[in-house]
C-alpha cells in the first residue's frame, strides 16, 4: 500500500467535505471547520489540547488552542452543522427508512466548573449524575446494519434559553424533517409517549412508531380503556422467531403479535396499537399511524421498525467511545454545543462520506486495513474506519490540506486519481 497516496487522498476528502459548508461559513470559519474535522479524526478526541497537537502547526501549541477556542464560540454553528448534515444525508432517506430519535446523556461525574451543569440519568447504569442531555437522530434501513447519523445536539435544563425537553426534541425533529420532507418513519422508545410529542407529530403529518408505557388510556370502540387491558385482550394474528445479538452471545425470542385500531383521547386520528408478546411478562405496546390490516408484512413493519432501535445503542456507543465525547472540557455553553455538532460532522464523514460512498470504497478499505484489530474488522465496521483514519492522519504529521478547491468538474477525477 502506498501510504503517502492514501494519506493525501484522505486529507483531500476531509477538505472537500468541509468546503461543502462554504455557503454557510466565512473563509476563516471554513478553515476552522477543516482544522477541527482533521484534528478530531486524528486525535479521536474532543479536548482542544489534543486536537491542537494533531494539527502539527509550527507555532506554539497554546496559540493554536487559543485560535480554535475563539472560533469554537461561533454563534449558531451547532444548528448550521446539523442542518448541513441533514441536507447531505437527505438523498439516502427513502419512504420507509427508519428515523430513530434517542435522547441520551453525556456524563460529567467529576466536573465542577462546566457551565449549566445539570443532573442526568446515565443510560448505561441508571444513576443520576452530573452531565448534559443530548438528542441523537439516526437513520437505518430495516434489512441493513448500516447506520446514518443525522443529528446530534446538546442541552442543559439550567441554560437560560432552555424551554423543555419536548421543545429540544421537536427542534431536532424539525431540523431533519426540513431536509427529508415526508420520507421516513420516526421511531421513539417509551420516552416518546407524551401528548406534547404525539400532537406535533400528527400535526406535521409524520409517520411514527412509539413504544407506550403502561400508564396510558386509549379510545377503543368509543370507550376509554387502559392500554394494558387492550394489550392483554388483543388477538395475536402472527408469530415470529427473532435473534437478538449481544457483544458476547445471542438470544432467541419467540414472538406473537397483533393489532387493534384505537385513538388518542381528545383526537380523531385513526391510530393502531400493535402488541408484541414474548419479550417478558408485560407485552410490548407500540402506537403507530402506519395503516394496519391482517397482513403479516404490514404488522411486522411496525414491530421490526421498533426492534431496529436496538442497533442505535451501538451507534451512540460508537460516537461516545470512538471520539471520547464524554471527555468534553470546554468551559462555555455555546462551545459545548458546537463541539458536539463537530463530532457529528466527524462521525458523518467517517461513517457515510468515506464508509458508504461507492466511489470511495477502495479508500475506505485501505483505511480499515491500517487499523490494528485483534479480531479483524467487526460487523459494526465504523470503529475500524475511525481507527484507520486516526492512524493515517497521525502518521502524516502534515496537518489539514487547506488548499484552494478545484473546479467542480475536476473534483470527481481527483477523488479517484489523486497524485501521489
Amino acid at each position: 500500500m502506498n501510504f503517502t497516496r492514501v494519506i493525501h487522498r484522505l486529507r483531500e476528502q476531509i477538505h472537500f467535505f468541509a468546503q461543502g459548508c462554504s455557503a454557510l461559513l466565512s473563509k476563516p470559519k471554513l478553515r476552522f471547520l477543516e482544522e477541527m474535522l482533521y484534528g478530531i479524526q486524528a486525535a479521536r478526541d474532543v479536548k482542544l489540547s489534543n486536537i491542537s497537537r494533531a494539527l502539527g502547526e509550527t507555532i506554539g501549541l497554546k496559540k493554536t488552542e487559543e485560535r480554535l477556542s475563539r472560533h469554537l464560540k461561533h454563534e449558531d454553528l451547532d444548528q448550521q452543522l446539523n442542518e448541513y448534515v441533514a441536507g447531505q444525508a437527505s438523498g439516502r432517506i427513502h419512504r420507509d427508512t427508519l428515523l430513530i430519535i434517542d435522547p441520551s446523556d453525556i456524563r460529567k461525574t467529576y466536573a465542577r466548573k462546566m457551565p449549566y451543569l445539570s443532573l442526568v440519568r446515565d443510560g448505561s447504569t441508571g444513576e443520576i449524575v452530573p452531565g448534559y442531555w443530548t438528542c441523537h437522530i439516526v437513520a437505518c434501513e430495516p434489512k441493513s446494519r448500516r447506520m446514518l447519523p443525522l443529528h446530534l445536539s446538546l442541552w442543559s435544563q439550567k441554560a437560560p434559553e432552555f424551554d423543555s425537553e419536548n421543545t429540544q426534541i421537536l427542534r431536532a425533529v424539525d431540523t431533519v424533517h426540513t431536509s427529508v420532507k415526508d420520507r421516513g418513519i420516526w421511531v421513539m422508545d417509551r420516552g416518546g409517549d407524551r401528548e406534547k410529542l404525539f400532537r406535533p407529530f400528527l400535526e406535521r403529518g409524520l409517520r411514527f412508531i412509539v413504544r407506550l408505557t403502561a400508564k396510558r388510556d386509549l379510545i377503543y370502540r368509543g370507550k376509554r380503556v387502559h392500554v394494558l387491558q387492550l394489550a392483554e385482550d388483543c388477538p395475536m394474528y402472527f408469530a415470529e422467531a427473532i435473534v437478538k445479538e449481544n457483544r458476547t452471545d445471542e438470544k432467541t425470542y419467540h414472538l406473537e403479535y397483533g393489532f387493534r385500531r384505537v385513538r388518542l383521547p381528545g383526537r380523531e386520528d385513526d391510530l393502531y396499537l400493535v402488541v408484541v408478546k414474548g419479550f417478558g411478562a408485560e407485552p410490548l405496546m407500540l402506537l403507530t399511524n402506519l395503516p394496519m390490516r391482517k397482513s403479516r408484512r404490514l404488522v411486522w413493519q411496525a414491530v421490526e421498525g421498533y426492534l431496529c432501535r436496538w442497533m442505535v445503542e451501538e451507534t451512540i456507543r460508537f460516537i461516545k467511545q470512538a471520539y471520547h465525547l464524554e471527555d468534553l472540557r470546554v468551559l462555555d455553553y455555546q462551545r459545548l454545543k458546537n463541539m458536539v455538532a463537530l463530532v457529528l460532522m466527524a462521525v458523518f464523514f467517517a461513517a457515510v462520506k468515506l464508509g458508504e460512498e461507492l466511489k470511495l470504497a477502495v479508500l475506505a478499505r485501505q483505511v480499515m486495513s491500517v487499523a490494528k484489530r485483534f479480531f479483524g474488522v467487526p460487523d459494526f465496521h465504523y470503529y475500524a474506519i475511525a481507527e484507520g483514519i486516526s492512524t493515517l492522519l497521525r502518521y502524516s504529521r502534515r496537518g489539514p490540506l487547506l488548499v484552494r478547491t478545484p473546479p467542480e468538474h475536476a473534483i470527481g477525477q481527483l477523488l479517484l486519481f489523486s497524485p501521489t
